[in-house]
């Protein structure tokens, strides 16, 4: 283990950020290089935030980088470099850690927080009567810090694995469970074995109690898990039945208090073909929004005949804020074609203030990228440029780049696709035209010709040649 606790806290951090709403296989390589760049906290805090992005860029979410960086040079400037060691310290002084974050940092660098391994009283719903909880653990993470106070760690597999051991069906994503999650972890806390539950939990959540058929057979918990009970007695009743006198089949337990706001919603029934993946329930997505955006292309001869690219960079703030793109300009919904380039023609003049015909821009094609919330088509045209061009200063910085400066910079995902079909179109073009084959049901030449290297027909070879 990392001795310095403030390196200590830095690398758990990074690693929280980043594997937030993104799988342990794509952030790994993005940790290690990132850790190999600014091995702490004081590297990251005097690195510019075009660093940060050129590095985070691909990972997605662009916003956890910035406000990664912009709390380590609060840790610097305010804090004397010193990691704040409580989770509500954590939560509360830097920018961009919430609860769960917090709580993992001081679970695992700090010690501060720890669940206790073995057979516990948990309620199952407000004002029930505690049933027996059964946890496993799989390592030991630091000592506890005298005088804190030992809280749980909830995240999204930590929510599945309780829902699912208590039967909580309703709405697993709105403030009230969330916070009844919290509050059963809570009492789960034993400040003797800091973060042993609590990693050994999201564990079970990732590799056992998975989304999609999940492997009850194995889990170490499944005696106590109320949602594995129901498959169970319904499988019973299923035995049963076929030799008559089947029992009756007790519904999900009642905690008898009412309109619990825990329970599954009377017009969300208990599906049987589902089994423990009932739950938990979450509220009904909203359709992601819609968006078209026209995207040019800008391409002049560099200096040792590489094309070069011009680029320009987005706000600071809002949707990949501080991200590289080619020039580019959202689009009303059911725009005419010829509209579009008259609007995306409007838009390049103002870069490089000259005329820009509206026939000049080729389409080349659509990129769709998908954001969590966005439906994004990229409108892509290209515009091949002679001689030099005098960009407009006062708009937003630009530069010139060639490919492999391109790819080296800052620049989203969906703009490495809008490149990708660009320069599949240029192959395209430069390659030489092929010879068509002969389509399907052209006449054959006949049996007497003496055409070198024909095909015959099977009609054609068998018919006898004529005299002549």
């Amino acid at each position: 283990m990392e001795p310095d606790a403030d390196r200590r806290g830095y690398a758990v951090w990074v690693s929280e950020i980043m594997l937030q709403q993104t799988q342990v296989a794509t952030v790994i390589d993005y940790y290690n290089r990132w850790m190999q760049k600014w091995p702490t906290l004081q590297a990251l805090a005097q690195a510019s935030l075009e660093e940060v992005n050129e590095l985070w860029a691909g990972l997605g979410y662009y916003s956890r980088g910035k406000r990664l960086q912009e709390a380590a040079r609060k840790v610097v400037s305010e804090l004397a470099g010193r990691m704040p060691r409580t989770a509500e310290d954590l939560q509360k002084l830097l920018p961009g850690v919430g609860r769960y974050t917090a709580g993992a940092i001081a679970s695992i660098s700090y010690g501060q927080l720890g669940l206790w391994v073995g057979l516990m009283c948990v309620p199952l719903h407000p004002g029930s009567t505690p049933a027996p909880f059964f946890v496993w653990s799989i390592s030991q993470y630091g000592n506890p810090s005298s005088g804190s106070q030992a809280t749980g760690v909830v995240d999204g597999n930590v929510i599945r694995v309780l829902c699912r051991l208590r039967c909580i069906g309703a709405d697993s994503s709105s403030p009230a469970v969330i916070e009844q999650l919290w509050d059963m972890a809570n009492v789960l806390v034993d400040k003797s074995r800091p973060g042993d539950f609590n990693q050994a939990l999201m564990e079970l959540g990732a590799t056992v109690c998975v989304p999609k058929a999940p492997l009850c057979g194995e889990c170490p918990v499944k005696q106590h898990c109320q949602a594995w009970r129901r498959v169970e007695k319904e499988l019973a009743f299923t035995s049963q039945k076929l030799f008559g006198n089947p029992p009756k089949v007790p519904d999900v337990e009642d905690c008898g208090v009412g309109d619990c706001p825990l329970c599954p919603p009377a017009t969300e029934p208990w599906d049987s073909s589902l089994g423990v993946t009932n739950f938990p329930r979450k509220a009904a997505k909203k359709p992601p929004r819609v968006m078209r955006t026209a995207t040019c292309v800008l391409e002049r001869g560099g200096c040792h005949g590489a094309p070069e690219y011009l680029i320009v960079q987005r706000p600071s703030s809002g949707l990949l804020a501080g991200l590289w793109e080619f020039p580019s300009l959202p689009l009303a919904q059911d725009l005419q074609k010829e509209r579009e380039r008259e609007e995306l023609a409007d838009h390049l003049q103002a870069w490089m203030g000259r005329p820009v015909a509206a026939k000049g821009l080729r389409f080349i094609g659509e990129v769709i990228h998908i954001f969590s919330h966005i439906h994004q088509t990229y409108v892509v045209y290209s515009l091949p440029l002679d001689g030099d061009v005098t960009l407009d200063p006062a708009l937003s910085p630009s530069r010139w780049v060639t490919e492999n400066e391109f790819h080296a910079s800052a620049v989203s995902t969906a703009m490495k696709k809008v490149l990708k079909v660009h320069e599949k179109q240029r192959r395209q073009e430069s390659s030489p035209v092929k010879g068509s084959k002969r389509k399907r049901g052209a006449k054959a030449q006949g049996a007497g010709s003496t055409c070198p290297g024909t095909q015959l027909s099977l009609h054609a070879f068998l018919r006898a040649p004529t005299a002549p």
